[in-house]
């Protein structure tokens, strides 16, 4: 079973105790490329691309002005995303056995890599799927990505009997992987709160809460899509009256609001 995740757009290249090893992006030449254009980004087109303010659009100018793909990235990135994903996945606690396991297992779906294992050492760098930009693939990211995502996954399934995908992408990377391309069954898991007897799907928590069953699945090494139903981390549990063929619901009562420190 192969486990989609996608990134976040905040990042934490803050020095680790623990040390990792590290490894290189598998479509790295791709974001060599696709550095090229990014480079020549301004400010006020940063701005505007991505709907942020001056500061920020000057931070990620000078981030992508000193980007270099031939160069050693900084930081692991299932250690540099700092977003709820992540937090709910906490890859700086996970064994070496399991991150060994999720090296093979699970892939970090990138506006700029493509698809990232959780090793894969990057540099800091915005750029979401979904936003548009001109290349000479195309007029957006999934234009440039194209096939080679879906590609990528097929490679790492060879040989499987029957190759699963653990969707726990947003809609927004998935589109990213050419569904006639993919050549797996889909899983997609949903999460929602419940609270005074109606189902709310909160995006905050559905997003740690797709971290948590990433890890979940590697620690226990799942392999059988039938086995998923037996997610309980976090206080979640499988809801059958609410799945529908491959996309499975899950639920828990809403937690009370965390309070002020």
């Amino acid at each position: 079973m192969l486990i989609l995740l996608s990134p976040a757009k905040n990042m934490n290249f803050d020095p680790v105790e623990r040390a990792l090893p590290s490894t290189t992006p598998s479509l790295i030449d791709d974001t060599r490329i696709l550095s090229k254009t990014t480079r020549q980004l301004t400010v006020s087109k940063l701005k505007s691309m991505m709907g942020i303010n001056e500061d920020l659009a000057q931070l990620n100018r000078e981030r992508f002005q000193v980007f270099d793909a031939d160069q050693p990235g900084e930081k692991q990135a299932a250690l540099a995303f700092n977003g709820e994903v992540y937090r709910g996945l906490d890859a700086a606690t996970m064994s070496e056995d399991d991150l060994a396991y999720a090296q093979d297992h699970l892939r970090i779906l990138s506006g700029m890599y493509g698809a990232l294992r959780p090793l894969d050492a990057i540099h800091p760098y915005r750029l979401e799927m979904g936003r548009k930009l001109h290349t000479r693939r195309g007029e957006n990211l999934y234009d440039f990505w194209g096939k080679k995502i879906g590609q990528e996954l097929n490679g790492l399934m060879e040989g499987e009997a029957e190759p699963v995908v653990l969707n726990l992408a947003s809609n927004e990377y998935f589109k990213s992987v050419d569904k006639k391309t993919l050549k797996a069954r889909i899983i997609t898991p949903v999460f929602k709160e419940e609270k005074d007897g109606q189902l709310r799907a909160l995006m905050v928590y559905a997003k740690k809460a797709r971290g948590m069953m990433a890890r979940w699945a590697i620690e226990n090494r799942i392999s059988d899509p039938a086995d998923l139903v037996k997610f309980d981390a976090g206080g979640y549990r499988f809801e059958p009256d609410g799945s529908k063929g491959d996309n499975l619901l899950f639920t828990r009562p809403q937690p009370a609001p965390a309070k002020a420190a």
